[in-house]
């Protein structure tokens, strides 16, 4: 499903705020593999979902998505088939619009059909929509005409992942989106995040600093250190892991402790 290929970007070459954030990533994922990514601070991993998202386009390499060369296809073109979600509750919502008026926008955004922007939604879109946030079991369904900046940030994070997958995306990228929120609801958005991308079997590259997440949630975990991925491992090799195991893989792979302390405290 997403194929990356010698992919690198440097920040302000030719000065002394150079920064090389991506340094020939290669990375294969097949349809509906579900992969973890974790790595220290710098290590890439946002620069990596900003290059696949098309927040900038890359100084060399390609990007394959489905069987598409996404390389220089600009943002917009590409959210119709990503859905992506921030650590921020905040982002990703329209906050003085309603409930129904935001899932209208997404589910607009990612429809196919020529001037879908222009069009209105009807009444079967709308009880679609207020199904849908039933399954969130947070009486949503019944506060659909109120703006989203009421809700609380797990409320909207849940909305957020909901908008991003009406439409089935052909990969969806979490970018710690769970890191913000208060334990138990932090729990709640994850089961969530299982459910609904077991059940329509997304594509999905996952940051987390949880090292427990990291190898419990999906089939696949990355490590990421100075923009390359550094350790990749899934199947029964990772189902063997520990997390001592895995710190100790960074180490070996990338020449240095693991330095990220959010990281290490999850342990």
């Amino acid at each position: 499903m997403l194929t990356l290929k010698h992919i690198s970007k440097t920040f302000n070459p030719g000065t002394v705020n150079e920064k090389k954030a991506l340094d020939r990533v290669d990375l294969e994922l097949a349809d509906g593999d579900f992969a973890t990514i974790v790595g220290s601070n710098g290590a890439g991993k946002s620069t990596l979902f900003n290059a696949i998202t098309g927040a900038f386009y890359v100084d060399e390499g390609q990007i394959v998505l489905g069987e598409e060369d996404i390389t220089y296809v600009k943002e917009h073109v590409r959210s119709k088939v990503i859905g992506h979600l921030f650590q921020d509750p905040l982002k990703g919502t329209a906050p003085h619009m309603t409930i129904e008026e935001n899932m209208a926008l997404a589910y607009l955004r990612a429809s196919t059909a020529a001037h879908a922007y222009f069009s209105r939604i009807n009444g079967r879109e709308k009880q679609k929509f207020r199904e849908q946030l039933s399954l969130l079991d947070m009486g949503l369904e019944d506060r659909m005409k109120q703006p989203v900046g009421l809700l609380s940030g797990g409320q909207r994070q849940a909305l957020t992942l909901l908008m991003a997958t009406m439409v089935t995306p052909k990969i969806l990228l979490l970018d710690e989106h769970t890191a913000a929120l208060d334990p138990a609801t932090a729990q709640k958005v994850l089961a969530l995040t299982r459910r609904i991308v077991a059940e329509r079997k997304i594509t999905c590259l996952m940051v987390t600093h949880n090292m427990h997440q990291a190898l419990e949630l999906g089939n696949r975990t990355l490590m990421m250190d100075g923009g390359r991925i550094v350790f990749d491992v899934q199947g029964e090799e990772r189902s063997r892991l520990t997390i001592d195991d895995l710190l100790k893989q960074f180490k070996d792979s990338a020449g240095v402790q693991l330095d990220n302390d959010r990281i290490l405290l999850s342990k």
